[in-house]
């Protein structure tokens, strides 16, 4: 009995540097020692191209269903403005039409492009180009004369004292897109100097006196 114990505790012995030296261990479990079998990571892909279609003639349409088809079209980024220059609001757009439309109809546009309406009511005509906003004042006061009181007042610094008046009767000028200028205190070419301004309306369909 003592002679087989004693081979059994020399076998043990003889096995245990050979568990030391196994080549399979490694440091992975260790903090900061590298993942075993990392994958590298996957390349950054590549820009996506720019998404063309085909853009309508909206010219003609009225500005509800233009802007519905351009959307349809693939343009989702739209806008309008008023085509006779007095800075109105589209506020219903069934109740106006398009004059003209930026960019031009055709094909291979840039979907991401922002696609502009100029417009009219309904009842009115469109003008063969686009009516010019009025310039912005600097240091002299612009001509004014023929142009919507609603856009002047914007083309002034917004802390300028300003007088409106009709020019024909005693009536309140409430809507200042409605009415256009006739006369204006300074004159054109006078320097700006922080001074009250003035002007004399009348509506847009009306004439000067």
């Amino acid at each position: 009995m003592r002679t087989h114990h004693t081979v059994v505790l020399a076998t043990a012995a003889a096995l245990l540097p050979l568990t030391a030296c196994n080549p399979q261990t490694t440091d992975a479990g260790k903090p900061g020692a590298p993942a075993a079998n990392s994958a590298p990571a996957p390349a950054s892909s590549s820009p996506t191209a720019a998404k063309t279609a085909t853009l309508p003639n909206m010219v003609g349409k009225g500005l509800q269903t233009a802007q519905d088809e351009a959307q349809a079209a693939g343009f989702a980024i739209l806008k309008s403005h008023d085509a006779l220059g007095r800075d109105r609001l589209q506020a219903l757009d069934r109740n106006w039409k398009v004059c003209s439309q930026t960019p031009a109809a055709g094909a291979n546009v840039d979907t991401g492009t922002t696609v502009d309406f100029g417009a009219v009511k309904l009842e009115e005509s469109c003008p063969a180009a686009d009516a010019p906003a009025p310039k912005p004042a600097g240091s002299t006061m612009p001509d004014f004369v023929g142009q919507g009181m609603k856009a002047v007042r914007g083309a002034l610094p917004s802390n300028a004292s300003m007088t409106v008046k009709d020019a024909l009767q005693s009536r309140m000028v409430l809507q200042e897109s409605n009415w256009k200028v006739c006369s204006q205190d300074p004159k054109p070419g006078t320097a700006l100097t922080g001074q009250p301004v003035s002007f004399k309306v009348v509506k847009t369909e009306e004439s000067c006196p």
